[in-house]
């Protein structure tokens, strides 16, 4: 029996990038696309509406992880067993989703992340800044060494989530900021599920959505900070909100 998917989107200022990253998604591969836009300033919503998307708008802008909890809350609230998180600003490869769903679907991995890095080369030649791969580099190196994991890229924004791990960990404590991401990866280690990658196509371009330095600092600084909270968890030292089981009916 195959599984129901869900697709969620979350969106801001998306208009130039959402139509060719919908088109590109395989036809049949999923049963709910969802799009949660944070409050954009373009047509990425009309837009959404005239593609027949399952459109949310946040009344104000409430962030990047924010609009992650909106969106994981309306893919639970439907029947999906797996939930797919694709950026709609078109750097990621959204033909290969039915490949990663397969993974989870297999059993193999309870969260699938799509590695734009592969090789140096391969990263550098697709657009991503010096600057940015360097950065990625090096928290990721921390990542798997703190989080006992060998994976290519932590901070993909192309990710597959079986429905049981997102029922489990406690996204809704997280940032409502990027550092949202760390925070879900090092909480699915901490509660036990299975992380795998594959590569995923390199394509940065001046539509698509990027962090610019300073904020990047701060999402380092952030990255490193939940390393160290998942330390102290794992130590049964401090264990913070971000590792602490809660009740789904506290979720937002």
């Amino acid at each position: 029996m195959n599984p129901k998917v869900a697709i969620v989107l979350p969106a801001y200022n998306a208009e130039k990038t959402l139509r060719k990253t919908i088109e590109d998604i395989p036809g049949g591969c999923a049963d709910y696309v969802i799009v949660v836009d944070d409050r954009s300033s373009d047509a990425t919503v009309s837009l959404a509406r005239d593609l027949r998307l399952d459109v949310h708008v946040h009344e104000k802008n409430r962030g990047y992880g924010a609009n992650q909890k909106t969106c994981y809350g309306k893919a639970l609230a439907t029947d999906a067993d797996i939930v797919v998180m694709l950026h709609p600003d078109y750097q990621y490869d959204p033909r290969l989703i039915p490949g990663f769903v397969h993974f989870v679907q297999a059993g193999v991995c309870d969260v699938m992340l799509g590695s734009r890095i592969r090789t140096r080369k391969e990263a550098l030649d697709g657009g991503m800044p010096m600057w940015r791969y360097i950065n990625n580099r090096l928290l990721t190196l921390l990542e798997n060494l703190v989080l006992g994991q060998n994976l290519g890229d932590f901070h993909s924004g192309f990710r597959v989530y079986r429905r049981e791990v997102l029922e489990t960990i406690p996204y809704g404590e997280n940032s409502d900021d990027f550092v949202f991401d760390s925070q879900v990866l090092a909480q699915c280690v901490y509660f036990g599920f299975k992380l795998g990658d594959a590569p995923i196509p390199v394509r940065y371009f001046e539509e698509a959505s990027s962090i610019n330095l300073p904020r990047s600092i701060r999402y380092g600084l952030g990255t490193v900070a939940v390393v160290l909270k998942f330390l102290l968890a794992r130590m049964k030292i401090f264990r913070s909100k971000e590792f602490r089981r809660i009740d789904a009916a506290k979720r937002q």
